[in-house]
């Protein structure tokens, strides 16, 4: 049975509830450019990682949503993500360029979402946008270890995959704009029709 209320207390929103708050610990341990803070952050950020998934899934197999969950669990993604992107241009391991093109990305694509929702149209995550959330997860943790491991240079890897990740949000951004004006062009051309019925309802009257 689904739920749709302002509860708190389940499993899905104290998982999002934790990865939250790993983010002020991910951003101290960043504060200091060392292998070992660097390690521990990328710990963390794995650990918040895990728990996303586990968010959801529970979600689907409780058939449970809360209005608490649906706000938490993006507004911990988003925390989670833009945080680390700014502490890890603080310590000169991604370009600004990239930084503020993927912000400006997520602010978009959360406003346009937030006027769909309030019309009553709901906007799906694409399955482009899928691949651009995983390259992300691989790309920061790698980008915070900046040392090689194991002879994988983490550094250079991260930076590749934070590369993709960057193409892949600008080109599912695209995909998101045309499905937010074609929603809302089918939903302003089934108004008319309603509102047309009802004139002629009311002149047959």
């Amino acid at each position: 049975m689904e739920e749709h209320g302002i509860r708190f207390n389940t499993l899905p929103n104290r998982l999002s509830a934790l990865r939250i708050a790993c983010v002020p610990l991910v951003v101290i341990f960043l504060l200091e450019d060392s292998p070992r803070s660097g390690f521990i952050a990328a710990l963390i950020f794995g650990i918040a990682g895990i728990t996303d998934y586990f968010d959801g899934y529970y979600a689907r197999l409780q058939k449970a949503s809360t209005v608490v969950g649906k706000l938490l669990d993006p507004l911990a993604d988003k925390f989670l993500v833009v945080s680390s992107l700014i502490m890890l241009m603080h310590l000169g391991r991604i370009h600004s360029v990239i930084v503020i093109l993927l912000v400006c990305r997520e602010l978009a694509i959360t406003g346009l979402r937030a006027i769909a929702a309030a019309e009553g149209i709901v906007i799906g995550a694409s399955r482009v946008a899928k691949w651009k959330t995983a390259t992300q997860m691989a790309a920061i943790p790698m980008l915070m270890l900046h040392e090689t491991y194991f002879y994988v240079p983490m550094q250079a890897l991260g930076t590749v995959l934070i590369w993709i990740s960057l193409l892949i949000s600008l080109w599912s951004a695209r995909d998101y704009i045309v499905d937010f004006f074609q929603s809302v062009k089918a939903l302003a051309a089934e108004r008319r029709r309603e509102k047309l019925a009802r004139k002629e309802k009311s002149g047959a009257g």
